[in-house]
């Protein structure tokens, strides 16, 4: 068995529909995603198996050398994550963040990229982060398997199954 990896939350971001999504320094994580977030198409975005949407700190960091004006938010995701090696985010593999109180989110699937975040990338070129064709640079979608409070600092823990 792998040795898990750890990490922390570098951001918590919500918004009151669509991107960016801005950051806040903490939020409840439901069954539904983060309180206080909305999204613009729910046939597409949310719900119980599309609750959070997850991203790395450090793949926005090497788009941004690309010459992508993309940030943490830009892309629709709720929790921006640092120091986790993200060829582990798998589906199924569990997140669990912060200590005992904190949620537990197991991932469901990368999402697929839409033109609604082509302001975020040289030429428009959103397609870069699609999982089929540059895999391992995609966000996450997760679903919730235990509630609970989400920090900036929070530690990230994968456990893959």
């Amino acid at each position: 068995m792998p040795k898990p990896t750890s990490g922390r939350i570098f951001q918590v971001s919500i918004s009151s529909g669509g991107v960016p999504k801005g950051g806040v320094p903490e939020a409840f994580v439901t069954t539904n995603g983060l309180e206080g977030d909305a999204v613009l198409h729910p046939k597409l975005h949310g719900g119980p198996e599309r609750a959070v949407c997850v991203y790395s700190l450090e793949k926005i960091h090497l788009l941004q050398e690309e010459g992508h004006p993309i940030f943490p938010g830009a892309v629709g995701e709720n929790l921006t994550l640092t120091g986790i090696d993200w060829r582990e985010m798998i589906p199924d593999a569990v997140l669990e963040i912060g200590g005992e109180e904190g949620p537990r989110l197991q991932l469901v699937q990368a999402v697929s990229p839409c033109s609604t975040i082509a302001a975020y990338f040289k030429d428009g070129v959103f397609k870069r982060i699609d999982e089929e064709r540059r895999p391992g640079w995609a966000r996450w979608y997760a679903r919730i398997i235990q509630e609970g409070p989400v920090r900036i600092g929070d530690s990230v823990r994968i456990e893959s199954s």
